[in-house]
């Protein structure tokens, strides 16, 4: 497919993981992509790395007017860069809710209210945010993760009733357990990673975890200009957690 041919884009947490797929995925189908991540390093040709951190709005701005320079334009941005956090309500200190929110929440305000005036010069203008399963389902052992999650879902509706009347539809994904590197990590720190990892697969209809690929094809489907009248949107690709309900198999 070639219907990114000729748009810039820019994806944030680019350099691994669904970020990673995503900005691939969004090259091989025509567009010009650069990539924000903390550790651009590992990012080659065709993409263009450049160093940002969503905490620090000037270095979100600095990092949005070089990549924005280079590509000569902007029409697509994807607030992919998120980080985990684990336990109950009771788990995580206060310090710890602030940097999660800051990251995963604030971060993607900072981002996008940097990319704004060049999305609104577009004529194909897209934001796709990686929101999760976790905000429309409850997960055990995920309070603060699921609440800004639950934060992204409701910032991505209000930022698609703003921005619909200038041309900018903005939608999001809600993966469920991507096998990803951070979840590699929690699974070898797990007493049994082998469980784990079992467990995390049952609880998906599907019976295996969710590759970046398929959330990556999910923001590419958001991203186009084939899908113009698609605003306001959350699209699952959690293997049927949210809305399929199985019978125990039988024994």
């Amino acid at each position: 497919m070639s219907d990114f041919e000729g748009l810039k884009a820019l994806v944030t947490g680019g350099a691994s993981g669904i970020g990673r797929a995503t900005a691939e995925l969004l090259a091989e189908r025509g567009a010009r992509v650069a990539v924000l991540d903390l550790d651009p390093s590992p990012v080659g040709k065709p993409l263009l790395g450049h160093r940002a951190d969503v905490t620090d709005d000037a270095s979100v701005r600095q990092a949005v007017t070089a990549a924005v320079a280079v590509l000569d334009g902007l029409d697509i941005l994807v607030n992919n860069a998120g980080i985990g956090a684990q336990g109950t309500v009771e788990d995580n200190s206060d310090d710890e809710w602030h940097r999660v929110y800051d990251v995963n929440v604030v971060g993607m305000v900072r981002t996008t209210r940097a990319c704004l005036p060049h999305l609104r010069a577009s004529a194909h203008a897209a934001i796709v945010n990686t929101c999760s399963i976790a905000a429309t389902a409850g997960l055990p052992q995920r309070a603060l993760y699921s609440a800004t999650k639950g934060a992204v879902y409701s910032l991505t509706l209000a930022m698609a009733a703003d921005h619909v009347r200038e041309g900018i539809r903005v939608n999001c994904v809600n993966p469920g357990t991507v096998d990803t590197p951070w979840v590699g990590r929690l699974l070898d720190a797990a007493p049994d990673p082998a469980a784990e990892r079992a467990a995390l697969e049952a609880r998906q209809p599907t019976g295996r975890l969710v590759s970046a690929a398929e959330v990556a094809g999910a923001v590419a489907y958001l991203a186009s200009p084939l899908s113009g009248a698609t605003t306001g949107t959350a699209l699952a690709v959690d293997g049927g957690m949210q809305g399929l309900r199985l019978r125990p198999v039988a024994r």
